[in-house]
């Protein structure tokens, strides 16, 4: 089990000599076989706190990717795992700049953090005083304080709410079961201008929102799903997928833009359209911003001629129906040992599939595996990184 930590490991962990335990402990492995004996050597000095000493410098280093600046931060596990990314958490701020914000789930601040830095003023408030005082420690320059989420005690101020959504070890993607409940948020701040983060999974479109619905991807994975306000954006009943990356790129799409539904016989490339596209429901879109069209009305790969700038592709070399001895031929026809299988709208287990195709050779092709109107196809296919460029 995680550890637990108390209000008084925080006033330790932030005082000096809290400060040059966590830097002894720095240096040690704090893995599963090392850990106990680690421990005991911290209790020699520090008795009472070893325990959160090594437990910190561990979450430290499990959030480093996610959060890079927060080399200093305290953290509980659960709060480091539900933790909004740092690019995540700046383009949200960025959307809102300039507007005074009060982030009524603040949990250890990693939020707080990117809203207080473009917020004309920033508030974050918690009912877990440990947390709480977590909060207070990474995001000195924002004011918090202990109060309920569904108990509005601020005005004028954006809400910025990130209900958990975990029900003991699970996940859940209920909006009745995050706590604080979605369907109970929205009631207590009816009319004000607010912003709720919620599961990638959430069936948005049963809440008959009626402001924006933004789904948000990072590095090619879907990481969450938001709701904006009428007060907020000027997308009203609409979605937007917006995709970021670590090198610092970004781009959108809404329901808003131009949209197609060609269906044509396949081009030269076949292109698996982002995460937060598909599961805005913007494919059409996105095929009518860069000249693509659709193999199957139903199906979410685009094929074209040219890929869009910045997008992985798969160029088609063969086309096959789905049946093992012919697959094997083509595939062992172009030598190929290392095949990816991409597959939608069809019941087909890539990895069992693959045994069984008993790849032999230097090369490595991908195969897009999906249905067109009544009938499974195969596309054998070489595949091609990213360009440069925005999408």
């Amino acid at each position: 089990m995680a550890y637990e930590f108390s209000l008084g490991d925080i006033a330790f962990l932030k005082s000096g000599e809290g400060a040059d335990a966590l830097d002894a402990a720095s240096d040690l492995l704090l893995t599963e076989r090392s850990l106990i004996s680690e421990i005991d050597g911290l209790r020699r000095r520090w008795p009472q706190f070893a325990a959160a000493v090594a437990e910190t410098v561990r979450l430290r280093r499990k959030a480093a990717a996610k959060l890079p600046g927060a080399h200093d931060w305290l953290f509980t596990d659960d709060a480091a795992q539900q933790a909004t990314p740092t690019l995540v958490g700046k383009h949200r701020a960025q959307r809102l700049r300039g507007r005074a914000i009060h982030d009524v789930t603040c949990s250890i601040g990693a939020d707080l953090y990117e809203l207080a830095k473009t917020a004309s003023v920033a508030v974050g408030s918690d009912l877990d005083p440990v947390r709480l005082a977590m909060a207070a420690a990474n995001v000195p320059g924002a004011a918090v304080a202990r109060a309920d989420a569904l108990r509005p005690c601020t005005r004028d101020a954006v809400l910025v709410a990130d209900p958990a959504r975990r029900t003991g070890a699970r996940r859940t993607s209920d909006p009745s079961a995050l706590q604080p409940p979605l369907p109970s948020l929205l009631s207590a701040y009816k009319g004000r201008d607010f912003v709720i983060k919620c599961a990638p999974g959430l069936d948005y479109r049963e809440l008959n929102w009626e402001g924006e619905t933004e789904i948000v991807s990072l590095d090619g994975g879907v990481r969450e799903c938001t709701l904006w306000s009428p007060g907020v954006t000027e997308l009203h009943s609409q979605t937007r997928a917006t995709v970021l990356n670590s090198d610092g790129s970004s781009w959108s799409i809404s329901s808003m833009d131009p949209c197609v539904a060609a269906q044509r016989a396949p081009g030269r490339f076949i292109i698996d359209p982002d995460g937060a596209v598909v599961r805005a429901g913007l494919v059409r879109h996105y095929a009518a911003r860069h000249g693509l069209w659709q193999l199957d009305p139903h199906i979410a790969y685009l094929t074209g001629d040219v890929l869009p700038p910045g997008t992985r592709g798969h160029e088609i070399l063969a086309t096959a129906p789905l049946r093992e001895k012919q697959i094997r031929r083509e595939l062992a026809a172009r030598e190929c040992g290392s095949l990816e299988i991409l597959v939608r709208g069809v019941n087909l287990d890539p990895d069992a599939f693959r045994k069984r195709l008993k790849l032999r050779g230097p090369r490595a092709l991908s195969m897009v595996v999906t249905r067109i109107g009544e009938r499974a196809a195969a596309f054998i296919c070489l595949p091609h990184a990213p360009s440069a460029g925005a999408r």
